[in-house]
């Protein structure tokens, strides 16, 4: 049987997918055959493995770490709000059903048995499973159908590690309430203690350990500094706690609307780790002055976003930027709502609407979602988007509108022999794609900053611009030897070998 460590958190965004995807590169350091698993994924931020399933960003980011590609096993229940009180379910990889949260509750009990089937065909494969919950196991009103912290542990037979984020404060009162929440024979699970995103000298911890391990019976296996490691995060609270506010100075600045349905923001990761590209997220109109690329990106509910950016003024700062000649790309539902007409009786219910008009494009929602990866070439393009003509991209589709072009517009890239997409205007200052991860094309993604350096002025860039794909490598590895310095990792491989059901 597979050894097996599960990582719990005393509440959302402690980081447990962070530390998740350092086990994982820990272990396939070791020379172990590792994969992660989430049951359950409630995020926006998704991807698409090779066989066309969509799937939860983290899981695929930790799969990255452990040097494999990305099983939808991993992840085989993906939630996708489309509002406060609904979400897409998308079951191993493929659109179930819309439900609200009472009936989600009450489906949790049919997944129960399909989750743990898929759990045991994913380990038999495996010789070590990392293992996610999401928010915390001491969320007592939805104890009775867990399929994703102690309820998914009792499944996998598995030891649980609690993480706790001293940053947020109240650290010990976190730790030490988590567990007298807990039943018993879930508290006998827990076998360890990680105090993540800690500042300043370890030895002024000293005396609460002291007290909150013989409080708890539990051992702190570590305590982790607070990081500066360029990994994904697994959802949008990152952006609400201000984590991507940069203020550094760099020569180019790219700002990104702040949707507040934004999907798979994770697309402009490798944009920010370009040297001379400072990336930030703008929620109000004055904070797109001075942008050289404005990005609308993608949206779960992309008639609701719109109706948004016109009630906020960001409709009408972004067009007044456009007209002072910024360029303007849309990535998925960005793509759509710089179009005309949109009509969508699918997913937000709010029937059409019309965009804001900067491409000449309509778009109508289907029934069937389109999710697959992709592989191309961008087409000859006009104006300032020339310089990225002829150049190879990849990515990955996950909609569900089909858009038609216009006149005045033109196919930006050529996806395979007869497969078009994307449009860009005549003048090339407004382009929009279906593309998730087309920023990591790396050639693409240097031809365009070259580009936006060239209309100001500036002289290409004269350096080692990083291939994302070995960047990303780099800051696993980072994580890792991190993680192996503050963090008692032999005390967890015991943990795992050593871990037997109570009789």
């Amino acid at each position: 049987m597979s050894l097996a460590i599960m990582l719990q958190g005393t509440a959302s965004d402690v980081g447990k997918s962070v530390l998740a995807a350092g086990l994982c590169r820990i272990f396939y350091q070791d020379g172990l055959k590792v994969a992660p698993f989430k049951a359950q994924n409630m995020s926006l931020n998704s991807g698409i493995t090779p066989d066309g399933k969509e799937m939860g960003r983290a899981q695929i980011f930790q799969a990255e770490a452990a040097n494999i590609a990305p099983d939808v096993r991993m992840n085989p229940v993906l939630l996708k709000p489309t509002s406060d009180r609904q979400a897409q379910v998308v079951l191993m990889g493929r659109v179930a059903k819309n439900m609200d949260a009472v009936s989600y509750h009450h489906f949790k009990t049919e997944l129960r048995a399909r989750v743990r089937e898929v759990y045991q065909s994913l380990a038999a494969d495996y010789e070590a499973i990392v293992l996610e919950g999401a928010g915390s196991p001491a969320e007592i009103n939805l104890r009775d159908r867990d399929i994703v912290n102690m309820g998914m542990a009792e499944m996998a037979c598995c030891p649980v590690l609690l993480v706790a984020d001293i940053d947020r404060g109240g650290v010990f009162a976190a730790i030490y309430g988590t567990l007298a929440l807990l039943q018993e024979h879930e508290r006998w699970r827990v076998k360890g203690v990680i105090i993540n995103k800690f500042r300043g000298d370890v030895a002024l911890l000293t005396s609460g350990i002291e007290q909150i391990e013989a409080l708890t019976g539990v051992p702190v296996v570590g305590v982790m500094p607070w990081l500066d490691i360029d990994l994904e995060d697994e959802d949008g609270v990152a952006l609400q706690r201000g984590k991507y506010a940069h203020s550094d100075k760099r020569e180019l600045n790219i700002v990104v609307v702040q949707l507040p349905h934004i999907a798979n923001f994770t697309d402009f990761n490798a944009l920010a780790a370009q040297p001379d590209a400072r990336v930030r997220y703008a929620s109000r109109a004055h904070d797109l002055a001075g942008a050289d690329l404005l990005i609308l990106p993608g949206s779960k509910n992309t008639l609701g976003d719109l109706q948004w950016l016109r009630e906020s003024g960001l409709a009408d700062a972004l067009i007044a930027q456009h007209e002072k000649r910024v360029p303007v790309i849309g990535i998925c539902g960005g793509y759509q709502m710089l179009g005309g007409e949109i009509i969508d009786e699918v997913e937000s219910g709010l029937g059409a609407a019309q965009g804001l008009g900067l491409l000449d494009v309509a778009t109508r929602f289907a029934q069937k979602k389109t999710t697959l990866r992709v592989y191309g070439e961008s087409l000859t393009l006009p104006g300032m988007l020339a310089c990225v003509s002829g150049l190879a991209l990849q990515g990955y589709e996950i909609h569900m509108g089909e858009t038609t072009l216009g006149k005045t517009t033109q196919p930006f890239a050529r996806l395979g022999e007869d497969k078009r997409d994307g449009a860009v205007s005549a003048d090339g200052l407004v382009m929009g794609s279906y593309l998730h991860g087309l920023f990591d094309s790396g050639a693409f993604t240097r031809a365009l900053l070259d580009g936006l350096r060239r209309c100001k002025g500036l002289a290409p860039f004269d350096g080692d611009a990083p291939d994302y794909a070995a960047w990303k490598s780099q800051q696993f590895d980072r994580l890792a030897s991190a993680m192996r310095e503050h963090i008692d990792i032999t005390k967890i491989y015991q943990i795992m070998r050593e871990h037997q059901e109570p009789e």
